[in-house]
């Protein structure tokens, strides 16, 4: 059905998004590295799943009906991992760089920290923890992001553990890796103000765009949404595994017409997405007591020092750097190229050598290419003669001993093998040469470039002072004054 055909007032549709966002550090409760293994694993142990009730004496229902499955669960680990991950030892405190990460998004969600903070347990039932629970914290609450839709709300950013990594499920056993246990990841819940399929599409993109100015982790598994939805005539559902952008509408469609069809005979419960855009049953919807306090951590203070250290290293969202971006000259494609080689920080750097923006985006990102291509040559192989050279390339450039319109030239000379201290002209040298190349064409005027290229490149004063490039340049440069 085309999105056309729904009326979403009418139909009462209702969502919102849940992002868990791995963030770049440590783990969050051990000092372990934050690496997924590929290599075999150096040990395994064996676990069951036992329901238990709560403090309110109640068991999960979503618990009992793992345990009803009688499953066995297998947890593969390394010599990177550590007896917290086994469940065999108490967390340690918590990670102060993952801690920053999460107040710095939450302060870019317009979010307000919560000053001191208890960290909680939250019941895992499919296995993926091998302490039965998962640590999360309460950060920040009552923020917002603004849509073209209008505003959405941000209610809660959390900051807790990741699960282990599924490596193989069967009907009575699941493998897990421990090397994904314990990362840090920020999770994210928006409010229900999600109204339309393209409004829940922009609003996840953005919160994504935000989050990637942030230290997190890049590629692929490194960020999970999930989606709450629901229309008038059915319970809430939550749909994991919705992230793919170009599925997003597509699947909203599905499952509204899925709603439609059982109505008030729907049941609250969690389904995972399929690649074709319908959803499959996964299992009920967990229970809301589900989360008791951790006894082996005390509460946590957020004090105002990092909070205002957090604001001083606040990354500058990419509608920002853009603007800024603009106002120094560059053009949209050297901007699109900037994000899409993630080239921001050392153009930053290199402004801080010589301020010339677009030399700048040139001699990082296209001379490198014309030369890889020129020369056939992988683009790896030519950034390696001469990425540590760049800066120093500049600098020659800002002190007068390499011209500027010789820098691609030079560039090709490093990748040939030269040393950059053979290449440099000097200052003097530089402005001796364009004097001698002037008063040549002030003595022969009304040639044509060529002509003065033959007169130039013949006489011996010049010989290894300067290339043909650089000469045509000058010459260029004094026929256009006079004329």
């Amino acid at each position: 059905m085309d999105s056309e055909e729904f009326d979403y007032s009418k139909l009462g549709l209702k969502a919102g998004l849940e992002i868990h966002q791995q963030l770049d550090t440590r783990k969050l409760f051990c000092n372990c590295p934050s690496v997924l293994r590929y290599d075999e694993p150096d040990y395994t142990i064996s676990r069951k799943l036992h329901a238990v009730a709560g403090e309110k004496g109640e068991v999960d229902i979503a618990a009992m009906h793992e345990v009803e499955k009688g499953k066995e669960f297998i947890y593969q680990g390394y010599d990177t991992n550590c007896l917290i991950e086994l469940d065999e030892s108490p967390p340690r405190e918590i990670n102060k760089e993952a801690l920053k990460i999460a107040i710095q998004i939450a302060l870019l969600l317009n979010m307000k920290i919560i000053p001191i903070t208890q960290i909680m347990r939250k019941t895992v039932v499919d296995g993926s923890n091998t302490s039965g629970f998962q640590r999360t914290i309460l950060i920040a609450q009552n923020g917002f992001i603004e849509t073209s839709f209008g505003r959405v709300g941000i209610e809660e950013l959390y900051l807790e553990e990741d699960a282990a990594r599924m490596i193989e499920k069967k009907e009575k056993k699941t493998i897990f890796r421990l090397d994904r246990l314990g990362i840090p990841l920020v999770e994210i819940k928006t409010a229900p103000d999600l109204k339309t399929p393209k409004q829940i599409k922009e609003a996840a993109l953005k919160i994504g765009g935000i989050l990637r100015n942030a230290k997190v982790k890049r590629g692929l598994g490194t960020i999970r949404q999930d989606l709450n939805i629901s229309i008038k005539t059915h319970p809430r559902v939550e749909i994991k595994g919705f992230q793919n952008p170009k599925m997003m509408i597509k699947t909203i469609e599905y499952e509204i017409q899925r709603q439609e069809k059982e109505g008030k005979k729907g049941k609250p419960e969690v389904r995972n997405a399929l690649p074709d855009g319908t959803t499959e049953f996964l299992r009920p919807m967990p229970g809301a007591a589900r989360m008791y306090p951790e006894t082996d951590l005390s509460l946590l203070k957020i004090s105002r020092e990092l909070i205002n250290e957090a604001k001083k290293e606040l990354p500058k969202l990419r509608e920002e750097l853009e603007e800024e971006f603009r106002k120094k000259g560059l053009n949209e494609e050297m901007i699109k190229l900037l994000f899409k080689e993630k080239k921001i920080e050392e153009f930053k750097e290199l402004l801080k050598i010589i301020n010339k923006p677009q030399l700048i985006v040139k001699v990082l990102l296209i001379f490198p290419k014309e030369i890889a291509s020129k020369k056939k040559m992988s683009l790896k192989k030519v950034l390696d003669k001469i990425e540590d050279e760049i800066p120093n390339v500049l600098r020659f450039v800002k002190e007068g001993k390499i011209p500027e319109s010789r820098i691609k030239y030079t560039l090709v000379e490093l990748v040939e093998g030269k040393s950059l201290n053979e290449l440099k002209v000097g200052k003097k040298n530089i402005a001796d040469i364009e004097e001698k190349i002037r008063k040549i064409i002030k003595d022969k005027p009304g040639l044509s470039v060529n002509a003065y290229m033959g007169l130039i490149m013949k006489n011996p004063e010049f010989k290894g002072q300067i290339n043909g490039r650089d000469a045509a340049e000058i010459i260029k440069k004094y026929i256009n004054a006079i004329s």
